[in-house]
């Protein structure tokens, strides 16, 4: 065993963190951990994790939910995607492998949204496989122990760290070895401030001998996010709030949302007039409320509120409904527009 994967054990032994989906044999709940996990912290993840097994708490119940029971379980979460994958996943499993978890690595990374330090994390854990796994945490601790002067998003630079996470990684301990290199990136080497006076795998640290642990990993060129303008149209009627489906790619994928209607002039009767092309009838504007922005991972979308009326005609076929408060909890609503079902 490399000195660098014995020293993390023995920290791991004796700090590891107490998270709910460690230590455990059935790969469901580990699974699910490990999607809702991928860029999102672990305290965001504990509720809707808890929340989603008590609702669907086999593959099976999974697979045979609707997409919109899916979606409002993770409601608030982000990366909708990740939902619309795990869905699929589990509709695959039932499908294809008789409703059991494969223990396959082959037949684990084919699963929809499951890529291979996914599957690493899921087959170590739950099946004590020797599998590597490369999530944001161990690129921090392998780009800082090894001093790697380079963005590691960079395909060179992304093999190499996958070179070495194998090469640590020890036979037989990956289970342990990969929730210790995980709980050391993300409770010391952090990426602002990382805690390298009490760092276990301090010695081995090639950035901490140079003093330059703070400046890696070499951050991705800076890119300046594009604005997205949109009328956030709030059309009421006795039968509640209209809402449309969301197309299945791109952002709020398959969530239900009020109508956006592309803002290219200042004047909310614009909004108007796209729903009546949309949905036939005529529309007229009540009020405009304060605009808000809502910022996604590559570019950031200004919504401005617009209530409207719909005051004649009647509505074209489409992926539409009237949705009422009480209706919240069963439909996948993006957080931000979440407040107007309150």
């Amino acid at each position: 065993m490399h000195p660098f994967a014995q020293d993390l054990l023995d920290w791991y032994r004796e700090m590891g963190r107490s998270l709910p989906w460690r230590g455990l044999s059935d790969p469901y709940p580990v699974w699910v951990s490990e999607i809702m996990l991928q860029q999102t912290q672990v305290a965001t993840v504990r509720p809707y994790y808890h929340r989603f097994l008590e609702r669907l708490p086999t593959i099976r119940s999974l697979a045979d939910a609707d997409e919109d029971e899916v979606l409002a379980l993770w409601s608030g979460l982000g990366y909708y995607s990740r939902a619309r994958n795990l869905h699929a996943a589990a509709r695959r499993i039932r499908d294809d492998h008789g409703g059991v978890f494969p223990d396959d690595y082959e037949a684990v990374v084919a699963l929809p949204g499951i890529g291979p330090s996914t599957a690493g994390a899921i087959l170590s854990a739950a099946f004590n496989q020797d599998h590597a796994i490369l999530d944001g945490n161990v690129k921090r601790v392998l780009t800082r122990i090894d001093a790697v002067l380079e963005y590691p998003g960079r395909t060179p630079v992304a093999r190499q760290l996958w070179r070495r996470a194998q090469e640590l990684t020890p036979p037989g301990r990956a289970a342990d070895y990969n929730q210790a290199i995980m709980d050391l990136g993300a409770t010391l080497c952090t990426r602002n401030n990382p805690r390298c006076g009490i760092c276990p795998i301090r010695g081995h640290c090639q950035a901490h001998a140079k003093g330059i642990a703070e400046d890696l990993p070499v951050r991705k060129p800076a890119k300046a996010k594009r604005v997205r303008a949109a009328w956030l149209a709030l059309v009421e009627s006795p039968r509640g709030l209209l809402l449309e489906r969301r197309p299945p790619t791109g952002f709020w994928g398959g969530l239900w949302c009020p109508p956006l209607v592309e803002r290219e002039t200042e004047e909310p009767e614009e909004a108007g007039r796209a729903l009546s092309r949309k949905f036939g009838g005529t529309f007229s504007v009540i009020e405009c409320q304060p605009a808000f922005r809502h910022t996604f991972s590559h570019f950031h979308l200004d919504l401005v509120p617009v209530r409207l009326a719909w005051r004649s005609g009647g509505p074209a076929e489409g992926d539409w409904m009237w949705a009422r408060p009480e209706d919240r909890d069963r439909l996948g609503l993006p957080a931000a527009v979440a407040p107007w079902f309150a």
